[in-house]
């Protein structure tokens, strides 16, 4: 993936905004400079190629990965950040209007209880549960043609032999952080 000049500048204020309420407020655990290029950046772009049409929902967000980097990236589509998490989401709020970054709405809530008209394209989890209860949790905001991306770490054999009934592997795909000497993976699973 290249990158313009402003959209890696909005990235970096997005680390250092990161840094300095992580501080205060404790949003990650990963401090180091690079560490957090690797483990928030690179590892949330790493997905972008996978990304399906134009509503994404990334639950389970945390401090905004993998989220806010797909929105610096991906301009055209809106992204809508859920986490449980109060200071979280008011990391994510501030974050998104440092950023000046119109198309991330982030959203207070548990996604089991959400309700939507209209389902979105693509529903984004990354460390959020192992995949059944994944699928479970987002069966509200999907239809038929959602795009369920879950990050992981090693290939899980033992959550794709559980699915639940109606769920399907889509594809999966081996993801290659630079800097990052770690196993990463990304499933995608639709209903059918």
């Amino acid at each position: 993936m290249t990158l313009s000049a402003e959209d890696a500048t909005r990235l970096f204020t997005l680390l250092d905004e990161l840094a300095r309420w992580s501080r205060r407020f404790n949003l990650t655990a990963i401090t180091a400079d690079s560490a957090m290029v690797t483990h928030h950046l690179l590892d949330s772009l790493a997905v972008s190629p996978d990304l399906q049409g134009t509503r994404i929902a990334d639950i389970g967000t945390g401090a905004g990965f993998p989220g806010l980097p797909l929105a610096v990236v991906n301009r055209t589509r809106q992204f809508t950040l859920v986490d449980s998490s109060a200071k979280k989401i008011r990391f994510v709020t501030h974050a998104a209007g440092l950023l000046a970054l119109e198309n991330v709405t982030a959203l207070h809530a548990r996604v089991e209880l959400m309700q939507v008209e209209t389902p979105f394209d693509t529903v984004i989890a990354r460390a959020f549960a192992p995949i059944p209860k994944l699928l479970t949790a987002v069966a509200p905001i999907c239809g038929p043609e959602t795009h369920v991306l879950a990050m992981k770490g090693r290939w899980p054999g033992a959550e794709l032999e559980a699915l639940p009934a109606g769920w399907r592997l889509e594809h999966s795909r081996e993801l290659v952080i630079p800097g990052l000497d770690a196993a990463r993976c990304v499933i995608s699973l639709r209903r059918g």
